[in-house]
């Protein structure tokens, strides 16, 4: 039995088992959904404002002051400035039970728009020493807009729900700038799940070539851990015309390039796992007659498990420092921990997962290979059980190849998914709190099942 098959079997065990606990919930949910549908218009004109307004991480004060604004018209507990910029709302429902986290991210990237559309960026800044633009090419627009959505869909039904809604903004998902701390690890340090103590978090993520009306997710495993790194080839510099008088670090780099390579195809189990080893920056030289005396070169890591992740490290030691070494030269190498991988509670996934089929329909809630990217939300679910998934936001019959990917200036999100995004997180919140409050007990998902 495939894992696909196993999945499916266990979702459809798993929705036999909720189903009585999530009849009643359904009327509940019809009157939320007439009400996510009544406010549409409105979060597409907050996702157009915000794209047209974009801040970088750390930075997103006029962002943080809306959604802390709109948060305190509904008549939320309100708190600002949690990890620099961040906005936390927590609404209590009318009877007892768990609480529930969202979580959207707030951040654009430095990265100048090509879109021709009314609310293009025309935002500008310093980056790294030099002049960008600023564009939200992540969609992050549109998870501050459809968590506005929600945080309004669930206050209109604020006397039935049973428990508490903690509504979590966070800045610099995208990391933050240099020598600040940020993103996700910041607010859970300044105590973002506690008081009250949060019992399972859910977030989305929008995607540009997954299309409209579709809701991908995977249990376990979903987008890879991500770390960094840094090796500097330190030679000797001599005349490009008598290389035989020093110690060539281009040359050795070239050589250190070609071995990362085969960290992934020789040394990795890709029958059970799956990494990238990239170079992403190589810099060395002023001169086409001058060997320089050293090199630099930048990289990421992605991997899936900590046995992958910490045989990646090691071998880019080895590789590096053995190879200088063999040439005459030196490798100086650094590597920094990012963030951890974004796993899918395997119980939470299967306790929810019918209810994105509900929401979306049978054919349209697909399970999805695992995702090299990385995302922050993974420091949430080393704390407390989460559950994250892509929602789609590809005009329909578009071909995948014609859509832009994330994190590129022709990056670009079709509204018409919104409405579905607002209901798969409202349904999701009212669903858990009604499974709980009927005890329901999660079954365990085999290890098969689970992704990894």
């Amino acid at each position: 039995m495939s894992n696909y098959q196993l999945c499916r079997r266990v979702l459809l065990i798993g929705g036999l088992a909720v189903q009585t606990a999530f009849g009643q919930t359904a009327t509940l949910n019809a009157r939320m959904d007439k009400t996510a549908e009544s406010i549409e218009k409105k979060v597409v004109t907050w996702r157009r404002d915000f794209h047209q307004h974009p801040e970088l991480g750390n930075r997103e004060f006029q962002t943080a002051s809306k959604i802390a604004a709109h948060l305190q018209s509904l008549g939320f507990e309100v708190k600002t400035g949690v990890g620099k910029t961040g906005v936390v709302g927590l609404l209590k429902g009318g009877r007892p039970g768990p609480v529930v986290a969202l979580r959207a991210d707030m951040d654009g990237l430095p990265v100048t728009e090509r879109v021709d559309i009314p609310f293009k960026s025309e935002a500008k800044t310093e980056y790294n020493g030099q002049q960008t633009g600023i564009m939200h090419a992540c969609g992050h627009d549109t998870h501050v807009a459809i968590l506005m959505g929600v945080a309004e869909v669930l206050a209109s039904v604020k006397n039935d729900l049973r428990g508490t809604v903690k509504f979590i903004f966070q800045p610099a998902e995208e990391g933050a700038p240099a020598g600040e701390e940020g993103g996700a690890a910041l607010m859970i340090k300044e105590g973002v799940l506690e008081n009250p103590k949060v019992d399972a978090i859910f977030g989305l993520h929008i995607n540009s070539q997954t299309e409209v009306g579709t809701i991908k997710y995977r249990p376990g495993a979903t987008m890879a851990a991500v770390d960094s790194y840094a090796i500097k080839i330190k030679g000797k510099q001599t005349h490009g015309a008598s290389p035989w008088s020093g110690v060539d670090p281009i040359v050795t780099s070239a050589q250190v390039v070609m071995g990362l390579q085969t960290i992934v195809s020789r040394n990795i189990t890709l029958t059970d796992d799956a990494a990238v080893v990239s170079v992403g920056a190589l810099h060395g030289g002023i001169r086409h007659n001058i060997i320089p005396e050293e090199t630099d070169m930048i990289g990421t890591i992605r991997t899936f498990s900590p046995q992958a992740q910490q045989l990646v490290h090691r071998r880019i030691n080895e590789i590096a420092t053995n190879i200088a070494e063999s040439a005459g030269a030196k490798a100086d190498v650094t590597i920094t921990v990012g963030c951890p991988v974004t796993y899918n509670d395997p119980k939470l996934t299967d306790q929810m997962a019918p209810t994105l089929e509900a929401v979306a329909g049978k054919n349209n809630l697909k399970l999805t290979p695992a995702v090299t990217g990385a995302e922050d939300f993974s420091f949430y679910q080393q704390k407390v059980p989460g559950f994250f998934f892509f929602l789609g936001g590809m005009t329909k019959g578009k071909k995948v190849e014609d859509a832009a990917p994330h994190h590129t200036p022709d990056f670009q999100i079709d509204e018409g998914g919104f409405v579905l995004g607002i209901k798969s997180l409202c349904h999701l919140t009212t669903d858990y709190m009604e499974l709980a409050s009927k005890g329901v007990a999660i079954k365990e998902l085999s290890t098969n099942a689970s992704g990894k």
